[in-house]
């Protein structure tokens, strides 16, 4: 493909002030439906924003060998959990996708290897917080894959090839959980806004002084960084989303924290805007 040609895949999108980044902190499925400080949180930010137009998340949710990314017109809405209300089964983001964003995403990824895939949709990390950004599902949106045999400083670098795609009016984003241990839960606290363990308190406050101070480095490399790191990511997948977002940073853009709260004792919903 030549530089004409992969220039003229994005003119659908007209050229736009840079677009920030967001990280979104998702927590459990139920937020897709409950009303709180958290959902709060993502449409307050949605109006600090300028419209998008169209969305590309990187979802913890979406692990694969290799990486893909969502290619169909028509993504569905996907279910991909179990044991909850059947409210939350009932719930359908019905947005556009995006050939044409896919196929220049694969564009920007090279050299590495990025599939069009047709076959998975928008998985509950996309359309649980969407849904509350955009609840007219009038906005396109993409999913990329995350490659879970790649390390993380892999994932950063492939992020930074993204940006040109902030100047298309494409918006970014990364859902996950930087806090995120399921196993140690503490049910009696569930929905207790403030609840964390110690190590959980710890992580956050290293992760967010991190952030704050670019020193994303340490991000990458979160495990080489104590107990409390280990606890709190105990698996990249949630993490890496973040690594996504931050990889996309400039110089000049501001950082916040948003939904900056523990919640069930080993989960946080602290939430990053970029720019």
């Amino acid at each position: 493909m030549t530089l004409h040609q992969l220039n003229t895949l994005s003119d659908g999108f007209s050229k736009t002030p840079k677009m920030p980044v967001l990280f979104l902190g998702h927590g459990s499925p139920m937020n897709a439906i409950e009303e709180n400080i958290f959902v709060q949180g993502f449409r307050n930010v949605s109006k600090q924003i300028p419209k998008p137009n169209a969305i590309l998340c990187v979802s913890a949710h979406w692990l694969t060998n290799g990486s893909f990314v969502t290619a169909m017109d028509l993504p569905k809405t996907i279910h991909d959990f179990y044991g909850f209300p059947k409210a939350l089964f009932d719930v359908q983001y019905p947005a556009p996708g995006s050939p044409e964003l896919a196929k220049e995403t694969t564009e920007l990824l090279l050299p590495a290897l990025v599939e069009e895939d047709y076959s998975w949709g928008l998985d509950h990390g996309a359309w649980s917080v969407i849904r509350h950004l955009y609840p007219h599902a009038d906005i396109p949106v993409i999913q990329l894959s995350i490659d879970y045999s790649k390390p993380m400083q892999y994932h950063f670098e492939l992020a930074q090839r993204l940006q040109k795609l902030r100047e298309k009016g494409i918006l970014i984003i990364g859902s996950g959980n930087i806090v995120h241990n399921l196993s140690m839960i503490d049910w009696q606290n569930i929905n207790t806004v403030g609840s964390g363990w110690d190590w959980a308190i710890e992580a956050r406050e290293k992760t967010n002084q991190w952030i704050m101070d670019g020193d994303f480095r340490n991000i990458v490399n979160y495990h080489q960084h104590g107990t409390a790191l280990q606890k709190a990511v105990p698996t990249p997948d949630h993490f890496a989303p973040l690594v996504y977002a931050l990889a996309l940073k400039s110089p000049s853009d501001e950082m916040v924290l948003f939904n900056d709260e523990l919640i069930g004792g080993s989960l946080s919903m602290t939430s990053v805007k970029i720019g």
